[in-house]
């Protein structure tokens, strides 16, 4: 007889974690409550406590990575249109 795995969404994972965090009832509530073994309920607290700074982390706006890419690029041409600028205006004297 073989045993079938049970598999979890991750909705319901969190929801578990989060009581688990709270720590109203005892994993050993939850786990009779949800039939779930305590061994996960511990693993996706632990999971949920050690992803949640990262949920602070990320700011509004691009990246600075982003930025900094996107800054080279322009004074590239920046630099780019400065020696044609330079260029013309020394022909355009040698016309005159």
């Amino acid at each position: 007889m073989t045993r079938i795995r049970k598999t979890f969404s991750n909705e319901f994972k969190a929801r578990v974690a989060l009581e688990a965090i709270k720590g109203y009832k005892t994993i050993t509530e939850m786990t009779k409550e949800y039939q779930v073994h305590p061994n996960a309920i511990s693993k996706w607290k632990k999971q949920l406590l050690e992803s949640v700074p990262e949920i602070f982390d990320g700011k509004r706006g691009p990246k600075a990575e982003e930025n900094t890419e996107l800054t080279d690029q322009l004074y590239r041409q920046i630099g780019k249109l400065q020696v044609e600028l330079d260029w013309l205006k020394k022909k355009l004297n040698t016309f005159s």
